[in-house]
């Protein structure tokens, strides 16, 4: 089925190419001109896929015709997509975990053994664990930071004790007082950055499953949470030293 495209403009006083053009239905944006030929300038493209087809065309041109609604319709991922993103970052992964509790480690055996006060076996070869080692052996970084409150939740405990895992297998967990956070203006959302080129804001529901995933692209809003990841950062601690200072 056809698109339905409407004409916006052309920066050709002839009426010519380039131009740019609206889908109506999708809101995606249909840009045509000359086509980036050498193959020099090509080979400094980052992400062009095959078939893809790079053109060139004036800045005036989408500063006078691009769309410039401020309102973005969401774009959602399902878990098996958001999943994925772990496997095809190029550089960092680096999240901030809010939450008090995820039902998700309720109603593993791991958690059980830990409510059990039992030694928890730890699965250093699950299929998290053998990703981790592949991308953090190429050089990349996945970080968190995990926020606790004053007394901690069980939820959270049982993540300290989980730490050493994630960490064994390549992660740098460190850990930040709910209090400095609030004193910090840190947001509630629990959300990854990737790349620091977008975000990936994790939904969940009143009983504290997983739902699904936002992905935030626009630069600004991005840039918000590079400047979170941050201060979180700087004046968090390794999860050894913040674990030893609950029990000292």
């Amino acid at each position: 089925m056809a698109r339905r495209l409407r004409f916006n403009g052309t920066g050709s006083v002839g009426g010519g190419c380039p131009a740019v053009h609206e889908d109506l239905d999708s809101g995606e944006v249909i840009v045509h001109g000359m086509p980036l030929s050498d193959p020099g300038d090509i080979a400094q493209l980052e992400h062009l896929g095959e078939g893809e087809i790079p053109i060139v065309v004036p800045r005036e041109l989408l500063v006078d015709f691009g769309p410039k609604e401020v309102a973005r319709p969401p774009r959602v991922l399902d878990l098996a997509a958001f999943g994925r993103l772990f496997e095809s970052f190029e550089h960092t992964a680096w999240r901030l975990e809010t939450r008090r509790r995820f039902a998700s480690d309720e109603a593993s055996e791991t958690y059980a053994q830990f409510a059990a006060g039992l030694p928890v076996e730890w699965d250093y070869d699950d299929a998290w664990s053998r990703n981790i080692r592949a991308q953090t052996s190429q050089g990349k970084r996945v970080e968190r930071v995990r926020l606790v409150d004053d007394p901690p939740t069980p939820g959270q405990l049982y993540l300290l004790d989980n730490a050493k895992r994630n960490c064994a297998v390549g992660e740098d967990i460190r850990n930040l007082s709910r209090s400095e956070a609030n004193r910090l203006r840190l947001p509630a959302e629990d959300f990854w950055v990737f790349d620091s080129r977008f975000v990936a804001l994790l939904n969940f529901d009143e009983d504290d499953n997983l739902l699904d995933v936002e992905v935030i692209t626009e630069p600004v809003v991005v840039n918000r949470y590079v400047q979170v990841r941050d201060a979180a950062w700087h004046y968090a601690v390794p999860y050894e030293e913040f674990a030893a200072g609950l029990t000292g």
